[in-house]
């Protein structure tokens, strides 16, 4: 049997990845200890890696698919197929941006002003890419971790690279954003061997549909109600602009079903609008995929 070999990141994005994927109709089971988990697709073999290796075995045909994101993409080099941006995090679903900082007190204002300076990160051959591309010339040096604190500590770097999703790290530590380097979603990549390959293209191509449905229903749900034909033309003037609804005949010809689908954020303001323009048996249900 053909299987398609993923790369599924550990660590603090593993969760996330579990619980996209069950979504979106894989059910993954990690045992203690174990780094091979178990996949309820038999086409699919999964294995449990650090995200920052999974574009290096991706380009090393050891893995034919995985995840990873963006900057890590960047910092390794590897030459990958990108098959599609995955719009999701540990937290919350916004990319993680990569940003040039200083202590608040510091001279630096402008990207010029880190001409020969020294900045430490742990993105450090994308941070050289980058400043090069601007014609700045500085020293970047590798970060084990901690990289807020170093900047605080006189003597050691004048400025640092670290990602953030909401700034709260930089603004404890009373850092200021002098650029903004980048943003970095995860990405489902590709080693080039495995994307000429007909049947795993196409395997990795519907897993990316599902995922991508998947967070595409993240934020909306289904709502049904029932409507008298009468109060029909009310009902449908209550509904969000760009919301278009589905009408079914009831046996009672009097009444018809009615169907959307919505942003979950406005049903608390729109539920109470609709029962009162005369809609009822008002049902809210979720969405586990939304394929456009």
């Amino acid at each position: 049997m053909k299987r398609l070999k993923i790369g599924l990141p550990s660590g603090s994005l593993q969760e996330a990845t579990l619980k996209l994927f069950a979504k979106a109709g894989y059910r993954i089971t990690v045992s203690p200890r174990s780094y091979i988990p178990d996949i309820d697709d038999p086409e699919l073999e999964g294995v449990l890696i650090r995200p920052q290796e999974i574009p290096r075995y991706v380009e090393r045909e050891v893995l034919d698919v995985g995840l990873a994101g963006k900057d890590l993409i960047l910092e390794s080099g590897a030459d990958v197929v990108e098959v599609a941006e995955m719009t999701y995090s540990k937290t919350v679903s916004r990319p993680y941006v990569w940003v040039i900082a200083v202590p608040e007190e510091s001279p630096i204002q402008t990207l010029k002003d880190l001409q020969g300076k020294r900045i430490a990160t742990e993105l450090p051959n994308a941070t050289k890419q980058f400043l090069a591309s601007k014609g700045i010339k500085a020293e970047v040096e590798y970060s084990w971790g901690s990289t807020e604190v170093k900047v605080r500590i006189p003597g050691l770097v004048d400025a640092i690279v670290d990602g953030t999703e909401t700034g709260s790290s930089l603004r404890a530590n009373r850092l200021r954003v002098v650029e903004t380097m980048f943003e970095s979603t995860p990405r489902l990549i590709a080693n080039r061997q495995a994307w000429q390959d007909p049947w795993k293209r196409e395997k990795a191509e519907n897993v990316v549909m599902l995922l991508r449905a998947a967070l595409e229903a993240e934020p909306k749900v289904g709502l049904k109600m029932n409507v008298s034909r009468k109060n029909l033309g009310v009902v449908l003037a209550s509904l969000p602009a760009l919301n278009t609804p589905t009408v079914s005949n009831l046996t009672d010809p009097d009444w018809v079903a009615l169907e959307i689908i919505t942003d979950e954020q406005v049903v608390r303001e729109l539920i109470p609008k609709l029962k009162r323009a005369g809609a009822e048996g008002i049902i809210e249900y979720p969405l586990n995929k939304v394929v456009y």
